[in-house]
């Protein structure tokens, strides 16, 4: 089985890479996010693979990242949702938004990616709402490409530990320097309201809609702020 391909880039076409791995070429299909990260033809790249062995052939799907590698198999659980049609929505849709659109339940975003109708989409919502919410967010928003010349990642700035009232979240969170990374700080935000007692997928929820609300404004503080106010409301 393999699991990283890293290699010498032969062609990038639209959906797909050729690899050259010390003279085999792999062919790897890839998100279009993905296949924009890589070098162009004779660069090294490195990409974290899935295998899909079939009857009739064996396909290799290409990742410049573990989020997005960790959404793709969550996606193809989903029936009516291949390889294909999960190449697709992770072409249009970064995996920070596959987060915000599952915690909003927002379909229409879904719906932007060949393949996805509105039954599709609902569909997605309902039955990955709460898988999604169990997923480590801290790195689902931070992709990097897995090239030898990609720069290092920034490491996020820790938030303090929440505690258990809103006022003291509020204090905790108002000294934290607010973190670029948004798939850092909706995980803190929600971990902050689970602390407060709220269900895990009801926090997920809140913090969903409580980005959507916040616009530019990210920061910890404003999305507890928020989310505490939709679960009140």
């Amino acid at each position: 089985m393999i699991a990283k391909l890293r290699g010498i880039i032969d062609f990038i076409g639209e959906d797909s890479v050729i690899i050259d791995v010390n003279g085999v070429g792999y062919l790897v299909f890839a998100s279009r996010r993905t296949l924009s990260m890589l070098p162009a033809k004779g660069g090294d790249a490195g990409l974290m693979i899935e295998t899909h062995v079939r009857e009739d052939h064996i396909h290799l799907y290409g990742f410049a990242d573990n989020a997005e590698k960790q959404w793709f198999s969550l996606l193809t659980t989903v029936q009516g949702v291949g390889a294909k049609v999960a190449l697709a929505l992770l072409s249009v849709l970064s995996p920070t938004d596959l987060l915000r659109a599952l915690a909003a339940q927002d379909t229409t975003a879904l719906c932007r990616a060949p393949g996805i109708g509105p039954k599709v989409a609902t569909r997605i919502v309902g039955e990955l709402k709460d898988k999604a919410a169990k997923l480590n967010l801290g790195p689902v928003a931070a992709p990097t490409p897995v090239t030898e010349a990609a720069a290092p990642a920034k490491s996020a700035s820790k938030s303090k530990k929440t505690s258990k009232s809103s006022d003291d979240v509020s204090a905790d969170t108002a000294s934290v320097e607010p973190i670029v990374d948004d798939g850092v700080v909706l995980a803190d935000a929600v971990s902050a309201l689970v602390n407060l007692g709220y269900g895990r997928s009801e926090a997920f929820g809140a913090v969903g809609k409580a980005a959507q609300l916040a616009g530019d404004d990210k920061s910890i503080d404003t999305l507890i702020r928020l989310g505490l106010k939709e679960l009140s409301a």
